[in-house]
């Protein structure tokens, strides 16, 4: 079911399946900035990533020596969420364990999805509590597409991603299973302006690590509309769209990352892996602001 709120200037829209950013709307100019999910291309809009993110070694991992299998970044996208609060600025979503994760993913936790809308500003904040009795092992990430060009006469290639701070970037390569390779390439060299090109994806998605920056604004040559995602605490960033031309740009602040090519298979040793003690809360916020 999709959820709205609603002001004098946006409308936002988010979907229980997935508790899932579907609609990001400048009211007036009937501005839509999140991607619209043509199925020929991308299905997506703007998933959740929990328990993992990104790819597994055969989509397997061991805890306490047994094998879990498990989908690329994870079920709680493919899972549906209760409204448990409902306010006019904001929306508040719940996933727990059922039968079906734990047979993917043997801990008990408690999953919150909060969307507040104040002024020019979507706050998205993620809260993982382990409801169970002993530690849990877990990543969680964000994957908001948004639309490029947003609007008709532009191209695609007049869009920019800007750091805040510079940077010196090398993208971490993914194996054709999307798991890190090992390799790196790269990408900036002292600078903040990244130029977005669809050739940057025919290695899949461009994998940062170890930012100087906690906000990236897309931004065009050729309008003055920008939007800027904050992503204090998230270590990881990445920038991804299909191969080919698109009209779509990812830009997902990650708390872990994809398996590596060969490597380990125990959680507790995966890059990337939080660890949360029972009853505590891991808690992290973006924000998405129009400009």
């Amino acid at each position: 079911m999709l959820y709205f709120l609603q002001s004098d200037k946006y409308e936002v829209g988010v979907e229980s399946l997935g508790a899932e950013l579907q609609h990001f709307i400048k009211q007036d100019e009937k501005l839509e900035l999140i991607w619209q999910a043509d199925p020929a291309v991308w299905t997506g809009h703007a998933p959740n990533l929990f328990p993992i993110v990104g790819e597994l070694p055969r989509q397997q991992y061991t805890y306490n020596g047994k094998t879990y299998q498990m989908a690329r970044h994870g079920f709680a996208r493919r899972k549906e969420f209760k409204l448990v609060e409902e306010q006019q600025d904001k929306l508040v979503f719940e996933l727990t364990q059922d039968d079906e994760t734990l047979q993917q993913y043997p801990f008990k936790f408690r999953l919150l999805v909060a969307y507040k809308l104040e002024g020019n500003s979507l706050s998205v904040t993620y809260l993982v509590t382990n409801t169970d009795d002993h530690t849990s092992y877990f990543s969680l990430g964000a994957h908001p597409g948004f639309s490029v060009p947003l609007y008709a006469g532009e191209q695609y290639e007049d869009y920019y991603i800007e750091f805040e701070k510079e940077e010196t970037l090398s993208r971490h390569l993914l194996s054709p299973e999307g798991l890190l390779s090992g390799d790196t390439e790269r990408v900036l060299t002292q600078q903040q302006v990244l130029p977005l090109r669809h050739e940057y994806f025919e290695k899949d998605a461009l994998v940062f690590k170890r930012l100087r920056s906690e906000k990236v604004t897309l931004a065009s040559q050729t309008n003055p509309r920008r939007i800027e995602i904050t992503f204090q605490g998230f270590p990881y960033l990445g920038i991804w769209a299909k191969p080919g031309p698109s009209r779509y740009v990812c830009i997902e602040p990650w708390c872990g990352v994809a398996g590596r090519a060969g490597g380990a298979l125990d959680i507790k040793e995966k890059e990337g892996i939080n660890e949360l003690r029972p009853e505590a809360t891991f808690e992290r916020t973006i924000h998405i602001t129009i400009l």
